[in-house]
């Protein structure tokens, strides 16, 4: 069996967009072992996409939140375990 890892959706809502927030989660990632991307969604919010160690993709999702602090109104957040599926960590 195919080793697994945890993968969160999560979406940011508030002023997350135009103010940086790619490029600090992008930063934010590299302090991290994690996998995945961010992304501008049409509705104003901002989709992050990680996989990882449970603790490591916790972690990481609250470096975020600190680091974007003022911008954010509400965290949504899904997770499940599955295979790896990405390679690194980029902006889309």
């Amino acid at each position: 069996m195919p080793p697994q890892v945890t993968h969160a959706t999560v979406h940011f809502s508030g002023h997350v967009q135009g103010v940086g927030f790619r490029y600090a989660t992008l930063q934010v990632a590299k302090e991290f072992e994690v996998a995945g991307y961010v992304q501008n969604l049409a509705d104003g919010r901002v989709l992050l996409e990680a996989e990882g160690e449970s603790r490591e993709i916790d972690a990481f999702v609250a470096a975020i939140a600190e680091r974007m602090h003022g911008h954010v109104r509400k965290t949504e957040r899904a997770q499940q375990n599955r295979s790896p599926q990405f390679k690194g960590f980029t902006i889309r």
